[in-house]
């Protein structure tokens, strides 16, 4: 998915990939630290946009796990005060382009245990 994620938006793979090896040496909360800064630098289309990528990547195999909602939600709620519906939106169109269809992928699959 994040191969067609650089494709979707023209990003230079050999780039995006060597960007990528950067934080492979680093811990946990710089990573995040880095990217919350980072994202503040966008303006907010681009914010929201990168929040339905993180939603659109999270859900490709099939379900958001609960530690990926809880990371995106802390982004985007606590940290952005972005507004769930433009990411909703950009998700679906996002969605479209990849598979033909809108649909939402924002949330988390519960399983029932008994």
């Amino acid at each position: 998915m994040g191969k067609k994620m650089i494709a979707t938006e023209g990003f230079d793979e050999q780039k995006f990939e060597a960007s990528l090896n950067v934080f492979k040496t680093r811990d946990k909360e710089s990573i995040y630290k880095d990217c919350i800064i980072g994202l503040r630098k966008l303006d907010v289309k681009k914010r929201i946009r990168s929040i339905s990528w993180l939603c659109v990547i999270a859900n490709s195999d099939g379900f958001m796990d609960k530690e990926e909602w809880m990371l995106i939600y802390k982004i985007y709620d606590n940290e952005l005060s972005l507004p769930l519906d433009e990411i909703l939106k950009i998700q679906k169109e996002l969605n479209k382009m990849l598979y033909g269809k809108e649909f939402l992928s924002f949330g988390v699959k519960i399983e029932n245990k008994k």
